[in-house]
């Protein structure tokens, strides 16, 4: 090890190539760098890819869910549960809207949400759940329906389409699992709505940005539910800015007092290139991942496992945790591995813990099984960058520390 020269090693630097770069230099000389045939474009090869009737792209995964939450009518007097073991956005779009966030733990030994607890947290007042996919690996959605189902009777809708599903509304949270599989099916067709993450460490990226895609409603049509969500992502004006481009088509009318999320031509020409070479990506993440566990298998450590007989993961990060240890020695692991020049990061520190949550009353004591994951987790990187030495220094590093 002494031997191996001090790399420079990124957590999750962005992939772009010269055809991304050629992509938004054809935007920028097209004259139409704002939403526009691109972004369009790219809407319909997001709905393809997830076997989904449309899809809305937006400025961030946390748009998307927000304005998910919006278009059903949750608001003030309602419920929305989610993971304590997930990143803030998840909770965060339930205040927004005036709703109660409520909180589940992890199930013991998961990063998931504790599937038997989903039940018992639902009331009169839930409207929604927000389950989240970790690190690629998508939920077990039968057993989310299975939970909501049986509590079917206790649901009251607030508007027509709360009242055309009849049930609590599964928004999945899969800004880890664009691509992943979930009983052959994908993400983006498995929840009722699906919000993906574009945002520049995801493993598909436009910069920043994210879409939204829904499973078709009975009662309801999908271009209808496309416009609502035109409505509440500019402004609730009529006509976009490529329909009041039109010779003569200047007018328009403000239908609604609504929100600006939209997606650039930008963005999404980042975004259309990243998809034509998405599988690629995909068979070199899952091909670090064969090395890592190969090599980690016989240490004193625990990783996520990222396909079986009923799921495949879009491998978007690697999570280990430090069997008997504790968030000193992560710590001191995380540390370590910074001076070999080896980025890493923590997947999740959990919501009760910070400052926002706390205030709001929650207390990382009633949610043990979450602290009991976060304390000894440590993400090495994974991202399809990185050359076959670096993931052999990355190894060799992480293996001389823990023996």
């Amino acid at each position: 090890m002494t031997n191996i020269k001090l790399r420079n090693i990124s957590f999750s630097p962005p992939d772009i190539t010269e055809s991304e770069i050629d992509e938004v230099i054809d935007t920028l000389k097209s004259g139409w760098i704002t939403t526009g045939p691109k972004t369009k474009l790219f809407e319909r090869k997001i709905a393809d890819y997830c076997s989904a009737p449309k899809a809305v792209a937006m400025n961030s995964a946390t748009a998307c869910m927000e304005m998910t939450l919006r278009l059903l009518g949750i608001g003030p007097g309602d419920e929305v549960i989610t993971s304590a073991y997930t990143y803030t956005a998840s909770a965060s779009v339930i205040h927004h809207v005036g709703a109660k966030i409520i909180l589940i733990d992890s199930g013991r030994e998961s990063f998931h949400i504790n599937y038997a607890a989903i039940e018992e947290a639902i009331t009169e007042k839930t409207k929604a759940i927000i389950p989240v996919d970790i690190a690629g690996v998508m939920c077990d959605y039968d057993r989310i329906y299975e939970a909501i189902n049986r509590k079917k009777e206790l649901f009251k809708p607030n508007n027509d389409l709360q009242e055309a599903i009849g049930r609590v509304v599964v928004i999945g949270d899969a800004a880890h699992s664009f691509g992943a599989r979930y009983k052959n099916r994908i993400s983006g067709a498995v929840a009722d709505f699906t919000s993906f993450s574009f945002h520049a460490v995801k493993n598909l990226t436009t910069a920043e940005g994210g879409a939204v895609t829904w499973k078709t409603i009975n009662g309801f049509d999908n271009e209808e539910i496309y416009k609502k969500f035109m409505l509440l992502t500019l402004h609730g004006q009529s006509k976009d800015a490529l329909a009041k481009s039109k010779l003569g088509a200047w007018e328009y009318d403000i239908v609604l007092p609504a929100y600006k999320c939209n997606m650039t031509d930008i963005m999404a020409s980042i975004g259309l290139v990243q998809l034509r070479r998405y599988q690629e990506m995909l068979e070199k993440r899952k091909k670090i991942i064969g090395k890592y566990d190969s090599r980690l298998n016989k240490l004193n450590v625990r990783t996520l496992n990222h396909s079986d007989e009923i799921f495949t993961s879009s491998g978007h990060l690697y999570l280990v945790r430090l069997i008997g240890k504790d968030e000193g020695y992560r710590n001191w692991v995380i540390e370590s591995m910074a001076k070999k020049g080896i980025s890493t990061n923590v997947h999740y520190k959990p919501l009760p813990m910070h400052t926002a949550y706390k205030n709001l009353g929650f207390d990382i004591a009633d949610y043990p099984n979450a602290f009991n994951m976060y304390k000894n987790e440590i993400t090495l990187p994974l991202h399809t960058s990185l050359a076959d030495e670096e993931v052999d220094y990355i190894l060799s590093s992480f293996i001389e520390l823990l023996v």
